[in-house]
């Protein structure tokens, strides 16, 4: 093998490696970035935990939205998604999107040093932004508890 061929495969691996990292960092921004716009809430270190968490989210996404227009899952006024309906799908969703966001919520209020109350904080920042972000028809509980379709 060449010099050249030799350089010519490292840099063709540098380069996808490269990119790939930049794609999954971008994709990682676009679902944190509720996050970001609801406080002053930055991710300091992306952690290998974090990134999955978004993966599993972004993968999911689309499902999920499914689901919130059938009525069979809503958000919730503590940052999570809830089962509105006896569904096995929705059931099996809404314990996994929970997961990832407890992971994202707990780095959120660890990596901001929030203190005690911080995962609350981050919790109702993030529940507020959904409950805006959700379209309408999409179920949302308010903060009285109350379920509504969103108008």
């Amino acid at each position: 093998m060449k010099n050249h061929d030799i350089l010519s495969s490292r840099e063709g691996f540098t380069m996808r490696h490269a990119s790939a990292s930049l794609l999954s960092i971008f994709l990682a921004m676009m679902i944190a970035m509720p996050l970001c716009f609801a406080g002053t809430y930055d991710f300091k270190e992306m952690t290998p935990a974090i990134e999955q968490a978004l993966k599993n989210r972004q993968t999911r996404y689309q499902l999920l939205q499914s689901l919130k227009q059938e009525g069979a899952v809503g958000e919730n006024n503590t940052g999570y998604v809830t089962n509105l309906k006896d569904n096995a799908k929705a059931i099996a969703l809404t314990a996994d999107e929970n997961r990832d966001r407890r992971v994202i919520y707990e780095a959120l209020a660890k990596q901001n040093a929030l203190g005690n109350t911080g995962l609350l904080e981050v919790q109702r920042a993030f529940a507020e932004v959904q409950s805006e972000k959700a379209g309408t028809g999409d179920m949302i509980q308010s903060s009285s508890g109350d379920w509504k379709k969103k108008s």
